[in-house]
C-alpha cells in the first residue's frame, strides 16, 4: 500500500495574504482533525507569517485523523500504516504534489519555498521531516516538538509541581502520600472508605480510582476536564479550570461538613488529618461525577470512570483517540506515570502496566500487524531524539510545558542549548504547550514574552527565505 496514493489529502488553505513569489506555510495537523487547526490560519502563527511574508497557509491533516482515514475502521491490521516514517513521507509527498485551486502558480515547484510548522506531536513530525527531507523545504518550526520517546513519563507533572500554587501543591502531595500509605497496608475497609469519600466507592480498579481523582491535574492519557496543559496566555484559547481546582483545594473557609472529611481517615495516618481532603473530594463530586450521566460509575459509559473493559478498547471505530493510542503503544510511549521516588501529584499505583493494559486490549494481533509488548521507541528516536538537528529546523519550547522533557530544551539534557542562524532554538520563559501557535492578529498587543517569541519566529523565517534564495 503506497503511503502517497492510498487516500486523498483533505486540506484547507488561505490565500488572502498571498502574492506571487510568496512562500507556502504548511501547518502539520498532528493528532487532531485539520478542522480543529483553523484558528491558526485565522489568528495564529500561520496568519502572522502569511501576513508578514505574503505567503499562503495550508493545513495538512495527519493520516488516520479527521477525514484522512484510509480505511472505514481501525483494526490492528488497518493501523499498520500509521507510522512515523509514513506520516513524514506524507508531508514530503504533499509538498511536491499539492495543488491550490484558484492560485495561478505552480506552488509545488522545487523553486517555491515551503516552510513547515507543527506543535506537539506535529512539531516532532515537522522536525523529523526536516531531518529526512531537508532539501525540499526552506525551513521548519517545531513548537513543543516531542522529539524524544520515553516509555515512562513521570516528568509530565514536574512543571505543575514547580510552578503551581505552592499551598495547593503541598496539600495534594501530602494527600497522595497518605493515599498510597493506606493502599500499601491493603486495609480494604480503609480503602473503601477513601473511595466512598470521593463518591467513587463502586470503582473496582484502584488504578481507575487514582486516575479519576487525578483528572483535574492530568490523568494518564485521559483529560475529560481542563488541566495545567490547557492554560494559555490568551483567554480566547485557554481555560482557568486548573486555578479553580487549586482554589478549591486551598479554600480557607469551607463548610463544616467539608472540613470534617479531613479527619475521616485520620485513624489510618496515626491521627494526622488529611488537610484539604474534604475540599478535594467536594471538587471531584461537584465537577467530575456529574459527567457520568448514567450513574454507572464503574463502567465505560460516556463520562464514567472505569477502564476495565477490553471489548470497549477493542472497538475498531475510527477515532482520534484510537489513532493516538496506537501511535503511543506502537512507537512513541510517554506513559504518564507517578515517579518511583520523591513527591508525587498522582498515586504511585499509576505505573506502566496500567497504560499498557489499554494497548493490549485495544490492539490484539492481526494477520499482518501486531504491536510490540512495549513501544518500539527505536523507530521514533532514530531521527535524533533530544539531539535532533537539521539545517533550518527551528525548535521552540515553553519552560512550563508538561511535555517539555520530551522536547529539545528538556531538563533531562545536561547541556546548554545555543541558538544559531542555521540551527535556531528558543525557550520561552513562562510559556506552556506550543503557546506560540496562538495569536490575536496584533503581535504588538500580545504579552511581551509571546510577542518576542513571535518576532523571533519572523526573524527566523526571514533567514530561512534568504538562505533558500541563495540555493
Amino acid at each position: 500500500m503506497s503511503c502517497a496514493d492510498s487516500y486523498l489529502y483533505p486540506t484547507v488553505f488561505d490565500s488572502s495574504y498571498y502574492k506571487p513569489g510568496g512562500p507556502v506555510f504548511l501547518y502539520i495537523g498532528g493528532e487532531t482533525s485539520g478542522e480543529s487547526r483553523f484558528s491558526n490560519l485565522q489568528t495564529g502563527i500561520i496568519q502572522i507569517l502569511m501576513q508578514k511574508f505574503n505567503g499562503l497557509g495550508v493545513i495538512l491533516e495527519n493520516r488516520y485523523y479527521g477525514q484522512s482515514y484510509p480505511f472505514n475502521t481501525s483494526t490492528t491490521d488497518e493501523l499498520r500504516f500509521l507510522t512515523t516514517e509514513q506520516t513524514i513521507a506524507d508531508n514530503a509527498y504533499f509538498r511536491q504534489h499539492a495543488t491550490f485551486p484558484g492560485i495561478n502558480a505552480t506552488l509545488n515547484s522545487p523553486d517555491t519555498p515551503w516552510i513547515m510548522y507543527g506543535g506537539s506531536l506535529a512539531g516532532a513530525q515537522t522536525a523529523f521531516t526536516m531531518k529526512a527531507y531537508n532539501d525540499i523545504f526552506a525551513g521548519g518550526i517545531g513548537s513543543s516538538a516531542t522529539v524524544q520517546a520515553l516509555l515512562e513519563y513521570p516528568y509530565w507533572y514536574n512543571p505543575i509541581m514547580k510552578f503551581g500554587p505552592s499551598d495547593c501543591i503541598s496539600r495534594l502531595v501530602s494527600i497522595v502520600d497518605k493515599i498510597d500509605a493506606l493502599i500499601g497496608t491493603n486495609n480494604q475497609t480503609g480503602i473503601q472508605q477513601l473511595k466512598d469519600i470521593f463518591g467513587l466507592g463502586s470503582l473496582s480498579s484502584l488504578g481507575d480510582f487514582a486516575m479519576t481523582i487525578a483528572f483535574p491535574i492530568g490523568g494518564p492519557m485521559n483529560y475529560p476536564t481542563n488541566t495545567w496543559q490547557e492554560l494559555n496566555w490568551s483567554d480566547r484559547y485557554g481555560s482557568s479550570d486548573f486555578w479553580d481546582f487549586c482554589s478549591n483545594i486551598t479554600n480557607p473557609a469551607p463548610p463544616a461538613n467539608t472540613t470534617a472529611v479531613d479527619t475521616a481517615l485520620a485513624a489510618y495516618s496515626s491521627g494526622e488529618p488529611w488537610t484539604g481532603l474534604g475540599n478535594y473530594a467536594a471538587y471531584v463530586k461537584r465537577v467530575l461525577l456529574p459527567q457520568c450521566t448514567t450513574g454507572r460509575i464503574n463502567s465505560t459509559d460516556a463520562g464514567c470512570f472505569s477502564t476495565q473493559n477490553a471489548t470497549f478498547y477493542a472497538d475498531p471505530t475510527n477515532s482520534a483517540a484510537r489513532s493516538y493510542l496506537y501511535s503511543t503503544c506502537a512507537e512513541s510511549g510517554g506513559y504518564q506515570t507517578a515517579p518511583l521516588w520523591g513527591p508525587s501529584l498522582i498515586s504511585r499505583v499509576l505505573q506502566v502496566p496500567y497504560t499498557q493494559q489499554w494497548c493490549t486490549w485495544a490492539f490484539p494481533p492481526g494477520a499482518y500487524n501486531s504491536i510490540p509488548p512495549t513501544p518500539a521507541m527505536q523507530y521514533y528516536n532514530s531521527y535524533g531524539g533530544w539531539d535532533i538537528q537539521a539545517p533550518n529546523l527551528a525548535l521552540i519550547d515553553g519552560n512550563t510545558d508538561v511535555w517539555l522533557d520530551l522536547c529539545y530544551h528538556s531538563n533531562l539534557v545536561d547541556k546548554v542549548r545555543i541558538s544559531s542562524d542555521e540551527y535556531p532554538s528558543y525557550l520561552i520563559a513562562g510559556a506552556g504547550h506550543h503557546w506560540d501557535s496562538y495569536g490575536i492578529k496584533d503581535v504588538e498587543a500580545e504579552p511581551a514574552y509571546i510577542r518576542e517569541a513571535h518576532l523571533w519566529e519572523m526573524r527566523t523565517v526571514e533567514g530561512f527565505l534568504k538562505r533558500w534564495g541563495k540555493k
